[in-house]
């Protein structure tokens, strides 16, 4: 998609003529499968990887069209995000050195992206989501300012007709409205691609479905989204949710959504899984398209099939099928986009060759694979392994199996006997797959995370602790050493960073709040029973209308008659308030000058935490 200039789907004639280019698209392709015209050897490999800019705060930084500017590189490209950028790394054929080879053209390519980047006070970041990321990143003014992201964005906005509604609860919950496609601008990928023989494809296909549960259960690295612990790979739920064009009502016609795992294993050709998509998810955009794809073939020309690459583009299956042009021959391949960006370039290799040793390690038991597992437990495998991670228990061959088993135990030694097969290097093997051996036997990038998290929190409030994990994470990605070797950060680990306070990194968002009409005995006693000393007191619109002070009401604590009493008649309703983006000098100057010790931190009137004199 990133290669064509779009335009928004509206005009009867527009769709009529996007629609036959597409068949014609199928048409093609059925006929270079037909007449063998599909590469067959050599296999090659090829990545993508995302990542995050972020500024000296280890906060988002807003740059990427000036960061890519400088650059200059055509191996760079953006995100939708306008704190994200991209790296298409060039394709290689499966064999010898060819892992260290990716793995230095990565790491050559981000010295080279990092090197301009500090000349505009900006770092770069390997992660799944940025754990400092706030509601101020998912704003539409923070989206990238490319035609093509516009368009899909009121695309989708208007195929779906309400506000996208997010729901993910892990230990911590959120649950959010939303209106625009910008929360999927808070995942970053390491997505690797392998090229498939086409007479092998769909079973292929589907074994790449059935080791991905087990596959993402070592690479997640994504705990963590606005200060709240949700999933082990919070990516998969919240890139489901976020491009979801299904109104609430989807449960009464089964629509799938375009983020899918699907709903059964695949049969027929390539071209059935393109058939699929089109049946089930419409056409958003479209191009400019020349020439016939049929018409092309015919006169000896390969086509690059533009209009079925494109539909294929806004259908974001976790395992995708992808048609391509390669030195003027047309190839096919699995697009792998569960696994998360980061912790470290090492990392991202050693999960690429174990997904790819186990995709060409197959051994000959696992041939149609759909006759042997229950494509509703493979299902149930990868979303399990999605919030739980290494704690997942799998069933494979029918029976449980943890995950630590299943992958010392099988899929390791099947990626060794593939590797070997297809000629990698047998140091290369060693070293990278011992990477994923040690992860198993320590820890994943999101169970660092959430260890080190938890253990910041208990010295500082939620984006204080998210402050300082990511400067920490960038700190030890910098060395270059794998996660599994990363040590827990504790309580009182230094925060490498000097940015100005903000009322934010302070302010208490556990609030307990009242009504109007509560009773003021009850309101004394939530004050008595959690030792606060002020209560807010907000309407159905979580408006702050009053503030209760201790101070102001505890003489009524023997008083029955005024204990009786609503809350109305004792707030105080002249209000001092702050905003979360304040700094705490300025909090600090507020109470001082007010003779007060607290103040309601708001946005939009709206009360989203309180901050005491006490936080100082």
């Amino acid at each position: 998609m990133g290669d064509l200039k779009v335009i928004r789907l509206s005009t009867k004639e527009d769709k009529s003529n996007y629609i036959h280019q597409l068949v014609k698209d199928i048409d093609a392709l059925d006929k270079m499968i037909e007449d063998g015209l599909i590469e067959k050897t050599p296999i090659r490999i090829g990545a993508e990887q995302e990542f995050c800019l972020i500024n000296n705060d280890f906060k988002a930084s807003h740059n990427s069209l000036e960061i890519l500017k400088e650059i200059n590189d055509d191996h760079f490209t953006t995100e939708i995000g306008n704190y994200n950028l991209e790296i298409n790394l060039d394709p290689l054929e499966l064999k010898g050195d060819c892992f260290s080879v990716l793995a230095k053209q990565l790491t050559d390519l981000l010295k080279k992206g990092k090197t301009a980047a500090a000349k505009k006070n900006t770092k770069f970041l390997l992660t799944g989501i940025l754990p400092t990321l706030t509601l101020k990143e998912i704003g539409d003014e923070n989206m990238t300012p490319i035609q093509r992201y516009a368009v899909l964005n009121k695309a989708i906005k208007e195929s779906r007709k309400q506000d996208f509604d997010i729901h993910i609860k892990g230990v911590d919950e959120v649950n959010m409205l939303h209106d625009s496609v910008m929360l999927e601008g808070c995942n970053t990928s390491f997505q690797m691609h392998l090229q498939v023989n086409p007479d092998n494809f769909i079973d292929s296909y589907n074994w790449a479905q059935a080791i991905s549960g087990p596959i993402l259960s070592i690479c997640t690295n994504s705990p963590i989204l606005f200060g709240k612990e949700l999933w082990s790979e919070t990516r998969i739920a919240l890139f489901t949710q976020s491009v979801d064009t299904r109104a609430n009502s989807f449960l009464l016609n089964q629509k799938q959504s375009r983020v899918s795992f699907g709903s059964e294993w695949t049969s027929g050709s390539i071209t059935d899984i393109f058939k699929d998509n089109i049946s089930r998810f419409r056409s958003l955009v479209t191009s400019e398209y020349i020439k016939d794809s049929v018409d092309m073939l015919e006169e000896g020309e390969i086509p690059k099939l533009r209009a079925l690459t494109l539909h294929n583009g806004t259908v974001y299956r976790w395992n995708r099928a992808c048609y391509g042009v390669g030195n003027g021959k047309p190839h096919l391949r699995i697009e792998n986009r569960y696994i998360p960006s980061g912790p470290t370039v090492v990392d991202e290799i050693a999960n690429m060759m174990f997904w790819v040793g186990v995709m060409v390690g197959k051994p000959k038991r696992f041939d149609n694979i759909h006759d042997k597992m229950d494509f509703k437990d493979v299902k149930s495998n990868f979303f399990n392994a999605a919030r739980y991670g290494m704690a997942t228990q799998f069933i494979w061959n029918n029976k449980y199996t943890p995950s630590h088993n299943l992958i010392l135990d099988i899929l390791l030694p099947m990626a060794f006997k593939g590797l070997n097969k297809v000629g990698v290097s047998p140091k290369d093997i060693e070293y990278y797959l011992t990477i994923i051996e040690n992860r198993v036997k320590s820890n994943s990038g999101s169970q660092w995370s959430v260890k080190s998290y938890r253990n910041l929190l208990k010295t500082h409030k939620a984006f204080e602790a998210s402050q300082t994990l990511t400067a920490n994470m960038y700190k030890k990605q910098e060395k270059g050493y794998p996660v599994s070797s990363w040590n827990e950060l504790t309580a009182h680990t230094y925060s490498p960073f000097d940015s100005e306070k903000l009322v934010k990194h302070k302010m208490s968002t556990d609030i307990f709040s009242v009504r109007k009409k509560d009773s003021i005995e009850l309101v004394l006693n939530i004050m008595r029973w959690k030792k606060i000393n002020h209560m807010p007191v907000i309407n159905n619109k979580i408006k702050i209308i009053g503030l209760v002070s201790w101070t102001d009401v505890k003489y009524i604590l023997n008083d029955k008659e005024k204990l009786k009493q609503s809350v109305g008649g004792f707030m105080k309703t002249e209000l001092i308030t702050i905003t979360q983006y304040e700094t705490l000098v300025a909090a600090n100057e507020r109470m001082l000058n007010n003779n007060i010790n607290c103040l309601p931190v708001v946005k939009k009137n709206k009360l989203i935490g309180i901050l005491t004199s006490k936080d100082f």
